[in-house]
């Protein structure tokens, strides 16, 4: 048996802010940093130890994979991690940077829950989740990660909301119809089991904050 772990970054300084950020680098808030500490305490005490890491090329990612690493005892992998663009966030195009809120008094609460939900509608100027997924996400996880995971190994992917659910399809795990429901929260490692690359179980370690 072996472990794939998703981890969505710790809260940025535009999650805090209800900001739409995309491909904008935007770094962790002080919460983003404790959550990125916690996720590599949780994931010590479980005993998951990886044999690769990978993030996506935007800091709030990456700096969630250095501190949880740091903190499950294992900064060894940050020599070998690697960043990637097809695993940063889905691109919002033109409402990059916009309050969420202004956002939706400014279209409607159901225009900016089509463009945030829905599976193939564009955001203006971005990407849907299905092109996050067929454009980016599917060719990378299946070229470079899927050989490592069924080949046995520990796997850690620290990247974002939306890459991460588009990895939830990939594995099968979620379905185009099913996404919506499957929340990635930050901070909160999200373990699959699996055994010759089919998944034995999933759970998500957010039990009591490590000390």
């Amino acid at each position: 048996m072996n472990t794939l772990v998703l981890l969505r970054h710790g809260q940025s300084q535009w999650n805090l802010e209800n900001r739409f950020t995309g491909f904008h680098d935007i770094d962790l808030s002080d919460l983003g940093r404790e959550e990125a500490r916690q996720a590599g305490l949780r994931l010590k005490s479980a005993g998951i130890k990886f044999d690769q890491v990978f993030t996506s090329t935007l800091q709030r990612a990456y700096h969630t994979a250095e501190i949880a690493l740091e903190n499950a005892g294992q900064a060894d992998l940050l020599n070998t991690m690697i960043r990637h663009d097809d695993l940063r966030e889905r691109d919002y195009g033109d409402l990059t940077g916009l309050n969420k809120d202004e956002t939706r008094a400014k279209f409607g609460d159901e225009q900016v829950h089509i463009w945030r939900r829905s599976y193939d509608v564009n955001p203006p100027g971005g990407e849907s989740l299905q092109d996050v997924v067929e454009n980016r996400v599917r060719p990378y996880y299946t070229a470079n990660i899927k050989p490592l995971v069924d080949g046995g190994k520990n796997v850690l992917i620290a990247a974002h909301g939306n890459s991460l659910r588009g990895i939830l399809i990939v594995l099968g795990a979620e379905t185009p119809d099913t996404i919506n429901a499957a929340e990635m929260e930050t901070g909160v490692p999200l373990v699959f089991e699996l055994e010759n690359g089919k998944i034995l179980r999933r759970y998500a370690l957010k039990d009591a904050l490590a000390a």
